[in-house]
């Protein structure tokens, strides 16, 4: 099983879900990894569109079904911060990555404000599953190795209702 890293914090009374993740690689090629269609094919999904319209489509790749979404850019500081609202099924999340790089290594931190109580045990794996893809693609490694329902899910959930609940 894999160790979860995340953490709920409260900030002005509003939960959000924080995970950190650190490539030895500068913080252009983390950015690029986590913008560009084809790398990001590589171990979430990818987009198409203009995002000089501020919207583009995402379709997750490693999802059952169609996972087709629409995405508003909130916020898009290259090569340090992207800011984004999904919108899929009549839900809509709000996501954050902040890159800073000191030394050559480069500290991506993942940020979905507003997470409630009984979404934390659901989505905190979830996106410890992703980022490690992330990380094993950016590695050389295999992201298809990263398995979801052995490390991640149900595994996971407790580590995240233990910070909603405690």
């Amino acid at each position: 099983m894999s160790t979860p890293t995340g953490r709920i914090e409260t900030v002005d009374g509003i939960r959000r879900l924080v995970i950190e993740r650190t490539f030895d690689a500068p913080i252009d090629d983390v950015w690029a990894a986590v913008t560009e269609p084809e790398r990001m094919a590589r171990w979430i999904g990818t987009w198409s569109g203009d995002p000089a319209t501020k919207r583009v489509a995402f379709r997750m790749l490693f999802e059952d079904g169609d996972s087709s979404e629409d995405v508003e850019i909130r916020a898009c500081d290259p090569p340090r911060r992207l800011a984004v609202t999904t919108h899929a099924d009549g839900q809509s999340w709000q996501l954050e990555l902040e890159l800073s790089e000191t030394d050559g290594v480069t500290t991506l931190v993942f940020t979905q404000p507003a997470v409630g109580a009984a979404e934390a045990e659901n989505v905190g794996p979830g996106w410890e599953y992703y980022l490690d893809r992330l990380v094993r693609a950016e590695t050389g490694g295999d992201p298809a190795d990263v398995d979801f329902e052995r490390d991640y899910y149900p595994a996971m959930q407790e580590h995240y209702r233990a910070q909603v609940t405690g």
